[in-house]
């Protein structure tokens, strides 16, 4: 393997690490808290490694135009977010994680679908497995019903989905910038929902470390992730970065001893599986 094509393989397979355990952190810190007041809290240490980012690589200010698409899509990502952490705090995250990744990995190639023509045969069988692991994911276990949380593990996948549509539509040299301000606008609708709702923004003094945890986890899965684009071919990026829920549902099943049914497994390998031929 060449270099170019090494250095992209292992930045992005380090975004899919970092990613994973974000989600997990703070999946797990908002069983213990509000997750109106974890999330904003995450989206803070999020802000301040971005911020670094740009200085570090000097970053020139970012269009108008820019900021006007990052600013919408950090609307459509607080949603996700909000929603992602509250569905793996209900949830199994094991099950929820893979379905939001699915879900959030087609909304955008089903637009493009829509508006530039079909998907080529590996997408379409992408999609196909995907449908497959969804159904397993979602299937009634026993007595107790359908799994926890995968209406709000879909909503994250769609406003993910957004989220990826508008951010795409950031154009110019600068990559943090942007990033900064859909962070920081994320981190203003946070705060505006716990306001509105009359819910505390205090996190208790146990949980603000693995929340501030989910914030540098996701703001090292950007960068990364960036950084693999750069490095090489930013399709190999997106392949390696997108499994990663499989270690979001290692985590799970190591700290947490979540069971899963064999008709779960089955259905995380195949939405885990198809996320690169979405992807691809």
């Amino acid at each position: 393997m060449s270099e170019p094509h090494l250095a992209a393989a292992t930045f992005g397979l380090a975004s899919a690490v970092s990613w994973g355990g974000g989600d997990f952190s703070g999946g797990f810190s908002a069983r213990r808290a509000n997750v109106l007041s974890v999330a904003p809290l995450s989206r803070v240490t999020g802000i301040a490694a971005q911020i670094t980012l740009a200085l570090i690589f000097r970053e020139h200010a970012p269009s108008s135009a820019a900021v006007a698409w990052a600013v919408a899509a950090g609307v459509s990502g607080s949603i996700g977010l909000v929603a992602l952490y509250r569905s793996l705090a209900v949830g199994k995250m094991g099950v929820n994680s893979p379905l939001t990744a699915v879900l959030a990995a087609s909304f955008p190639v089903l637009f493009a679908a829509l508006f530039q023509g079909m998907p080529p045969a590996v997408r379409l069988g992408g999609f196909a497995l995907a449908l497959g692991g969804v159904w397993c994911l979602s299937r009634p276990v026993g007595r107790a019903g359908r799994p926890h949380g995968l209406g709000l593990a879909a909503l994250a996948g769609v406003a993910f989905g957004g989220f990826y549509l508008l951010i795409s539509q950031v154009h110019g040299p600068s990559v943090f910038w942007p990033l900064a301000v859909s962070t920081g606008t994320s981190l203003v609708v946070m705060v505006g929902l716990a306001v509105a709702s009359h819910q505390t923004l205090r996190v208790p003094r146990g949980v603000i470390g693995i929340s501030l945890l989910a914030g540098v986890l996701d703001a090292g899965g950007n960068a990364c992730f960036v950084l693999a684009a750069h490095a090489g071919r930013v399709d190999v990026a997106a392949v390696l970065g997108s499994l990663y829920p499989a270690f979001t549902a290692l985590l799970a099943r190591a700290v947490l001893r979540e069971h899963l049914t064999r008709t779960q497994t089955a259905g995380i390998v195949a939405a885990v599986a198809s996320l690169p031929l979405i992807a691809g």
